[in-house]
Formats: structure tokens, sequence, C-alpha cells
């Protein structure tokens, strides 16, 4: 790998993966996006983001319909949901150069135990996690509303040594600051795994569930109680794991979000386009591991049952009670 200019693959050219891509490309990075139903359009026009922070930004990109044509990356950043994961194992080994740093730019909890398995061992696997209010409005068009932070933490792979690990966290928290992102490498991912979840677990269901996006949610007080109640029990979750979650950190949150634009949270833009909800990340798989600890909790469970009919009817699938929380093994860590 150069240092001096990595080559960076875009997994999943949509709201995530275009606004970061295209920011990266901007600061003069050798930047390659990958996509499948927009391609012709991107490839023909370009990626167009429209910031309300940054302008107006729209550049031809190097863009790809197959990963065969995409040369081997030394970065790869995967903006698709987690619902394909599984799928993109392959593709994501195939785009990788020798000693790949692959990132997820995901939310939810088990991203990377799932994926992990599925590739090289050869392979970095690193979490990303984006603070950043945006959406796909059209083929080849991003919306930015606010925000934009991401911060990166290394999950596992071959630097087995913790200042190696750090070391390359922070290398790609350093391409993302240079393209004027603000990033940081994170000592503990799985902490701050569970730390996002504080507001993507109420906003994210409750869009869905209330059809209301962040300013109808925080201008009911019936809502708003529901949100703090929702958020105070992911602050419980995390400390039966054993992970800190500062003292107001639900609060701050929960303040922050009354300043926002409105916004329509990602689940809300997937139930509409009647694509399948990221509920065993954000719901299911946290409430099995609070449970695992002695844990309960009820909010989540109910919202997650709720979600989960909504998700099988607006998919045209069996109306069946949700699916059982999955078995979580036996951890001596997260």
């Amino acid at each position: 790998m150069s240092t001096s200019s990595p080559r960076v693959g875009i997994i999943g050219t949509g709201a995530i993966g275009g606004f970061y891509g295209l920011m990266l490309a901007r600061s003069g990075l050798d930047v390659h996006f990958l996509l499948r139903s927009e391609f012709d359009t991107v490839n023909t026009h370009g990626l167009r983001v429209e910031s309300a922070v940054h302008g107006t930004l729209q550049m031809p990109v190097q863009a790809y319909a197959d990963v065969a044509d995409m040369p081997p990356c030394d970065w790869l950043l995967v903006g698709a949901k987690t619902t394909s994961n599984a799928e993109l194992a392959p593709v994501i080994a195939k785009a990788a150069a020798a000693d790949c740093k692959v990132v997820l730019l995901q939310n939810g909890l088990g991203v990377e135990e799932q994926l992990r398995p599925l590739l090289p061992a050869s392979l970095h696997l690193l979490g990303g996690l984006c603070y950043i209010c945006v959406n796909r409005e059209a083929p080849g068009v991003v919306r930015h509303q606010a925000l934009g932070a991401v911060n990166l933490g290394y999950h596992s792979g071959p630097a087995v040594d913790a200042v190696m690990r750090q070391n390359i966290a922070e290398a790609g928290a350093d391409l993302f600051r240079a393209a004027g992102i603000d990033s940081q490498a994170m000592g503990n991912l799985a902490q701050a795994r569970w730390q996002k979840l504080v507001w993507n677990v109420p906003y994210n269901g409750l869009s869905v569930l209330l059809r209301a996006n962040t300013t109808a949610l925080m201008s009911n007080p019936h809502s708003r109680a529901l949100i703090q109640a929702l958020m105070a029990e992911v602050v419980e979750g995390a400390r039966s794991r054993g992970h800190e979650v500062p003292e107001g950190y639900a609060e701050h949150l929960f303040a922050a979000t009354e300043k926002m634009p409105d916004y329509w949270p990602s689940m809300y833009h997937d139930f509409t386009g009647q694509r399948p909800l990221e509920l065993d990340v954000i719901y299911a798989e946290p409430l099995a591991r609070a449970r695992e600890a002695g844990c309960s909790l009820p909010r989540i469970e109910a919202l997650y049952q709720a979600l989960a009919f909504i998700d099988q009817d607006n998919r045209g699938a069996s109306r069946d009670v949700a699916p059982p929380l999955p078995e979580v093994p036996q951890r001596s860590h997260e």
C-alpha cells in the first residue's frame, strides 16, 4: 500500500457512501465507486451532493458496475445496509488489495462479528460510526442536511498489537480529516456502538412506527417521553454489558436533536422503499446481549416486536409474530 496516496473503494454508493466518497475524492484521493442500479446515471453525470454545510458538490467519479473491473483498493468503505452484508463479502474480497482496511460505515451491534468469518483473515476490519443527517434524494444525488463526523475503531485482523490497531484507526481518521471531515480513532468500538444506539433505537424505530420525522417526534410530549424512556433503556443495556455511558449523554443527544433540521432517519427511507429494516442489528442483537447479562429492556422489546410486524407486512411477508431474539454465545468481552 502506498502511504502517500492510498486507493479508496466505496462499496454501496448510497447516501453514506456517496457523501463520504465524494468528499474524499474532492480532497484529491484516488476513489473508486461500485454501484448497481445507479451506475449508468453516475457514470454519465457524476455524483452530486446538495449540502447545507458545504454547498453543492458535483464531480465526475470513477464508477463501476462490476467489482471485477475495479482496481485493488487499500481502503474499502462499506456504506451498504447491514441486511446485505453476507452477499457483499465476496465483493469485498475481490476489491481488496493486500493488507486492505475494510471500514463498515453501518449502524447497530454485531455487524463486524457477522461479516468477519466471511472475509479473508488477511483483511483488517474496522467499524465506522457516522454522525450525519444525509439521505439519497435521486439516482446519483445525495442530500446532506447537517453534521458529518465519522469515528473509526479497529475490530479484528492481522494487527494483533494494540498500538498497531490504534495506528490503523488513526490512519483512517486522517483520510477523513484531510477531506474536511471531523474524525477520531476510537479505542473501544463495542462501547461506541452501544452509545450510538442511544439515538438510533428511538428515532429510527419511532419514525417508522409513528410515521414522523425528528421535528414531529420532538414536538409532542408523548413521543418525547417515549424517546427519553427508550434512551434510558439503551444506557441500561450498555451498562449491563460493562460499557460506560457518561452521565448526561442521553440528555445531550436529546437536546441536540431539538436543534436538528427536519430529518427522516434512514430506517424510514428503507420502510418507504419497501426494503428490509435493519432490525437485527439495531434491536434484536442489543436485546439479546442485554438479556444475556440479566437485563430486561421491555420498551425496546415492544418497539422491536411492532417494527417486525410492520416490516413483514410492508414487504408482503407473512404476518407472523416477530422472530425470537437470537441466542448470544457467551463472550469474555465485547
